[in-house]
């Protein structure tokens, strides 16, 4: 346990060293380091290039699904986060990855290349592949985040070599310093479309030393994955400092999330006959055109057991092999059928979207038909996504109007634990813990 103690303050101590004051994020372009669009660099999940597509990060297991796990890994990272992306009618070029430290709460932390990294800051994405037989032609990048020295936040930022940023992307790498020990709790909420699921969760920290954890823990709760709507827990709501635990429960519904319904899907790894969701194809056209079936709402339908990605997707070709690069890009057209024109905008939600609001997601309404429709241009896959409604400008996009919420919902839930030791002035990520809400 001495030896334990030690450690944490020695590692306290080598974050002090060195650092300077956290600089806003409009201002990063000012120190260098990200080339001529540093000033824009957004800290989140985000594409700057529209020749980028298909951006996914995960955790590599060998497994055929790993590309369902999260970018989340061990501070021993015996596998890497991988992060693959594809661009669009390009030539093959050389591309850089820079990667950047962050606090909790995703403002860049102060430390210096050396105290995270073992080798210089800029690595170069070596494998690129070029689409087979495609009509919209592509070039796949694959890069493998390289091991660091310090738990926490980072962010990859993928830079063309003159220093143009393409894209940038979350990943997080925990220590075994607390353990997260999470359970279900009861139903909350009236029913219909505010149903919810209320988690609740200790840390144990028997063997780390905690100074002030009311002020310096701080906990991230997500909802299959997501950070859009990630609630960010700012200390526990009970310390038991004999027991060396902190308690996390939630007395409010609005503090949980809703349960909302098992994802939609569709499947287009088969262009040569109509799978999931796939009402018809038309081969004729360049790209491809994909018509979906037509959706309806579900915000007063019983809940339904439907198997899902938890809102995500695979690329593939069953035709000709790897995704990767024999994966074509095809028009994918959605209709919801509301009959009356709902109080807001209407976007389709999930990773397709990468969980943004994204213009061309947002649906358009046909008054004479009674149908929001819209397209988007995908790569072939299995895809699960979400209807939502934004009411107004202010309000988040909300899947349940169309959606329903039920408990009996499907959903992944992952707990991040972060803590700032004393005289620090970067957040580590000292615990991790996945809770499967009513796996299916």
């Amino acid at each position: 346990m001495l030896r334990k103690l030690t450690y944490t303050y020695l590692i306290a101590a080598l974050l002090a060293y060195g650092l300077v004051s956290c600089v806003p994020i409009e201002q990063q372009g000012q120190s260098g380091g990200t080339g001529s669009t540093a000033s824009a660099l957004r800290y989140e999940d985000y594409i700057y290039d529209e020749s980028i597509a298909s951006v996914q990060a995960y955790l590599a297991t060998g497994q055929e699904d790993e590309v369902l796990n999260p970018a989340v890994v061990s501070l021993s990272q015996e596998r890497p986060i991988v992060l693959e992306f594809d661009r669009l009618n390009a030539q093959q070029q050389r591309l850089l990855v820079k990667i950047r430290h962050c606090n909790a709460d995703w403002t860049p932390s102060s430390l210096n290349d050396t105290q995270f990294l073992y080798d210089f800051n800029e690595f170069i994405i070596t494998d690129a592949q070029i689409s087979v037989n495609t009509r919209i032609p592509y070039v796949h990048y694959t890069f493998a985040m390289p091991r660091v020295r310090l738990s926490g936040n980072y962010l990859l930022v993928v830079q063309e070599e003159g220093g143009n940023t393409l894209l940038t992307q979350r990943a997080m790498v925990y220590q075994d310093g607390v353990a997260v020990t999470a359970k279900l709790g009861a139903p909350l909420g009236p029913g219909g479309r505010e149903t919810r699921q209320p988690i609740e969760f200790n840390v144990m920290h028997p063997d780390y030393e905690l100074v002030n954890p009311a002020m310096e823990v701080k906990a991230v709760l997500r909802q299959n994955y997501r950070w859009d709507n990630a609630k960010v827990i700012p200390k526990p709501t009970f310390v038991h400092g004999a027991q060396r635990r902190l308690e996390y429960v939630f007395f409010e519904p609005k503090e949980l999330f809703k349960g909302l319904s098992e994802f939609r899907a569709f499947d287009t790894r088969s262009l040569t006959f109509r799978s999931i969701g796939v009402q018809n194809i038309n081969l004729e056209a360049s790209p491809v055109e994909v018509n979906l079936i037509p959706d309806k709402s579900r915000q007063a339908v019983a809940y339904t057991q439907d198997p899902d990605v938890n809102g995500m997707r695979i690329f593939g070709n069953k035709q000709y092999g790897s995704g990767d690069i024999n994966g074509d890009y095809t028009w994918v057209d959605f209709e919801l059928y509301t009959g009356s024109k709902a109080p807001g905008e209407v976007y389709i939600m999930g990773e397709l979207t990468d969980w943004t609001r994204q213009d061309e997601a947002r649906l358009q309404f046909d008054t004479e038909r009674g149908v929001y429709s819209g397209r988007l241009l995908l790569k072939q896959g299995y895809y699960n996504y979400y209807y939502a409604l934004k009411p107004d400008a202010a309000a988040a996009p909300d899947a349940s109007y169309f959606e329903g919420s039920h408990f009996e919902t499907d959903n992944i839930y992952d707990i991040l634990i972060y803590y700032r030791p004393p005289g620090a002035r970067a957040d580590l990520l000292i615990g991790y813990e996945r809770l499967f809400f009513n796996r299916n």
